[in-house]
């Protein structure tokens, strides 16, 4: 397939041709429901910890009475029905979140979110994306020339250099990544995604 590419100042330029299979792909939303499920879950560390009964600090003293208040009888105030008791089914801080994409799974997911982008011409392709100095006026002028200076954009290169990180890290609306390092969560949290050209043909290597 054709996908449309423009340069750094929003005019039209020479047109790339695109693997099918991976920008043309029919949109799969359970598939990347699990994906992006799943990539977060990973990414939790997992370390909360909570104390049980027996961890809590109490005193093993029988609060009242068994018999003769009428309340219910208790004897330690460490029980999980009491305020400032221990938890029942307490997390243990070594908790395991992580679930299983295969690779054929991932790169489904992957070019279906790709395809949808392209489907929704929410994907910019430019012929390249680069800055003279680490300036964020420079970089911000660039997005404007762009067209995009009103959304969220995730922008993806083949390579990020120092000042093109530089002059794009003050500007809150504004992700750029390398190829290698986009991930499925972002692609679907930015409402526009600007490729470079030969970030395309990186992404088409990776999942070749």
């Amino acid at each position: 397939m054709e996908l449309k590419v423009i340069n750094d100042k929003g005019q039209s330029s020479a047109a790339l041709s695109a693997s099918d299979e991976l920008f043309g792909r029919e949109y799969n939303e359970d598939l990347v429901h699990q994906l992006v499920v799943a990539y977060q879950a990973n990414a939790r560390s997992g370390n909360s910890k909570q104390k049980n009964r027996a961890e809590v600090r109490h005193t093993t003293k029988k609060p009242f009475a068994q018999k003769g208040t009428g309340r219910a009888r208790a004897g330690m105030s460490s029980s999980p029905l009491w305020r400032g008791g221990g938890k029942i089914f307490p997390n243990t801080g070594i908790e395991n979140y992580e679930q299983k994409v295969n690779r054929k799974m991932y790169r489904a997911g992957f070019a279906a979110i790709l395809s949808k982008l392209v489907a929704e011409n929410r994907l910019v392709v430019v012929e390249s994306l680069s800055v003279d100095s680490p300036k964020t006026k420079q970089f911000a002028d660039k997005i404007k020339a762009l067209g995009l200076s009103d959304t969220r954009v995730l922008v993806i290169t083949d390579s990020l250099d120092e000042n093109l990180y530089l002059s794009s890290r003050n500007l809150p609306n504004v992700l750029v990544l390398e190829a290698y390092q986009a991930d499925p969560v972002s692609l679907v949290r930015f409402p526009r995604v600007v490729v470079t050209r030969n970030a395309v043909a990186k992404i088409e290597e990776m999942f070749a």
